[in-house]
């Protein structure tokens, strides 16, 4: 998620200050996605800059506020609109992790799964308990965001199932860095092209 963009979608109800921006982004977002008080200012000034937002004088204490600007309304309107790419998404380390692992010699694949597989059942019991307090308190928020990492966990359990067993179904061994090389790359002709503007 763009803490820019979600900072400025705080600003659909109405102008705000540096500090409520912090405390609303970590309610909305059901306390999981912290952030320092820093952050927020240093993302505003960018907002500002950028002509999404601007100075809308000060409240009854004295507090700087920022309302957003036609162009800012654009821009969460295109935010909204637009699909999440995959080149959007942040690496995933567990993926470099094993396919790393699955091409070095030496190295016992299914233990390393295996670890993961234990850990990732804990976080998914774990996040299932919240997920029950978040009903139980009726927070919406809270609810949809464990859902995401749930629906995650389920789906990392079953890829770990499908890593080890292809691993295995090759005797566990890693495959030759030779072919490796010989492989073309996903993505590469994408690559070749420059990046996209």
């Amino acid at each position: 998620m763009s803490v820019r963009l979600g900072l400025l979608a705080l600003f659909a109800d109405g102008p705000k200050y540096g500090y409520q921006l912090r405390t609303e982004f970590e309610a909305r977002t059901g306390g999981t996605w912290p952030l320092n008080v820093g952050q927020v200012y240093t993302t505003l000034e960018r907002l500002e800059r950028d002509g999404l937002v601007a100075g809308a004088g000060a409240n009854d204490e004295g507090r700087t506020v920022y309302a957003m600007t036609e162009a800012g309304r654009a821009a969460l309107t295109a935010w909204f609109d637009t699909p999440v790419a995959e080149i959007d998404r942040p690496r995933n380390e567990l993926a470099i992790k094993l396919l790393m692992a699955a091409t070095t010699e030496g190295v016992d694949v299914p233990d390393v799964v295996q670890r993961q597989r234990t850990e990732s059942m804990r976080l998914l019991r774990d996040c299932t308990g919240l997920r029950r307090d978040a009903d139980a308190a009726d927070d919406m928020a809270g609810m949809l965001l464990l859902d995401n990492v749930i629906f995650a966990l389920e789906g990392e359990l079953r890829w770990l199932d499908h890593v080890e067993t292809t691993v295995l179904r090759r005797g566990g061994k890693a495959l030759p860095p030779a072919v490796l090389r010989r492989r073309p790359r996903a993505g590469a002709a994408r690559d070749a092209a420059g990046p996209a503007r």
